[in-house]
């Protein structure tokens, strides 16, 4: 049996796709596809392989697209994904999740969630959301009012997580139609110091599920590092140890739930670029208590590159493989656990987001 790994891009002009086996040594670039459109996020389903991405703008309008043969061909739908006549129009899609039953969520700007039981043909608004209390003191982040975050329950399709910049993490354990604030201890640094922890309205920059610990969550923050081990209902700050508490990627390991990698940024007044200019991932063993900065075979010297909060990723083979992509259009990859790094693609369009899928032929 073969195996064979995708690396799955989003980009400002459409989506790549890189192509490799087990040894993750050489790279085939394929793309664009989705004619061009910005693509926000391209993920795809790991038990069917079905690509989905979710992209567009106010030119193109919102769309999710879809791809059964691995990216060959391509489809795309924007049916239902619009808010009723008289409300703010979908400027784009910004985030794409498969959960369990082959459902397909899609995360939108102005911020929102739109649910597909048909595969990505058709959407329907997920309105106990956008009808929360809450919704109306919900304000653009940096990047705009987004739904960029969504993290299903592996196995309870009730149970769905989602991030919002800037309204917080929202959960719902029915399917969508109740949602609760889940934000306690997270910190919003730029509020009267009174009113610092608020039950909603910080700026969520990643969320990721530890491997095999549902109720286990990362966060990234734009203030600070969190964890949390009861389903984001108290988070518990780590950033302790790290270079900077700002940043926009988190991506947990494969199987070991203790297992995070982050790419810090200097901070949100100093340019938004890795350190000193000099990259690192950092990746933390045991659940954010120590950090370990992996610099080998990143630039070390006038790096001044940003990391966006969906370009990064693990595959699940052993060891694991982490990726991450640029602004500046580079895509790094470790097989090894980020032990070592190498540059496998230069000179693409800016990278919004990074996922894989592995084939077994």
């Amino acid at each position: 049996m073969a195996t064979r790994v995708l690396l799955l891009l989003g980009t400002k002009k459409g989506a790549f796709i890189l192509d490799s086996d087990a040894s993750r040594r050489d790279w085939a670039l394929r793309g664009p596809f989705c004619e061009t459109w910005p693509m926000n996020h391209v993920v795809a389903d790991p038990d069917t392989g079905t690509i989905y991405g979710g992209g567009g703008n106010e030119w193109f309008g919102p769309a999710v697209w879809k791809s059964t043969d691995l990216g060959a061909t391509w489809t795309h739908s924007s049916a239902g994904i619009a808010y009723p006549a008289g409300e703010t129009a979908v400027k784009t899609v910004w985030s794409v999740a498969t959960g369990p039953g082959g459902v397909v969520w899609a995360g939108v700007e102005p911020a929102g969630l739109f649910r597909s039981d048909d595969g990505g043909a058709s959407f329907s608004h997920v309105t106990g959301l956008t009808e929360h209390p809450t919704r109306a003191s919900w304000q653009p982040g940096g990047g705009g009012l987004i739904l960029h975050g969504i993290v299903p329950h592996p196995s309870d399709a009730e149970r769905l997580w989602i991030a919002v910049s800037t309204g917080g993490v929202f959960a719902t354990e029915d399917g969508g139609a109740t949602w609760a604030p889940r934000n306690h201890g997270t910190r919003n640094d730029y509020a009267p110091e009174e009113e610092r922890y608020p039950e909603h309205g910080q700026c969520v920059h990643a969320l990721a599920m530890a491997a095999g610990m549902p109720d286990r969550l990362y966060q990234q923050n734009h203030c600070g590092m969190y964890r949390s081990d009861d389903g984001g209902r108290q988070w518990t700050s780590i950033e302790a140890g790290l270079p900077s508490t700002f940043g926009f990627p988190a991506v947990a390991h494969p199987r070991d739930p203790d297992t995070l990698y982050l790419l810090p940024l200097n901070g949100d007044q100093a340019g938004r670029y890795v350190p000193d200019a000099a990259a690192a991932v950092w990746r933390t063993r045991d659940a954010g208590a120590n950090w370990q900065a992996l610099r080998q075979g990143l630039p070390q010297q006038h790096a001044f590159i940003g990391v966006l909060r969906q370009a990064m990723a693990t595959d699940r083979l052993d060891p694991a493989g982490v990726y991450f992509g640029t602004s500046a259009g580079e895509l790094y990859a470790s097989a090894d656990e980020g032990e070592a790094w190498t540059c496998v693609a230069k000179h693409l369009p800016p990278i919004l987001s990074v996922e894989t899928l592995v084939v077994d032929d």
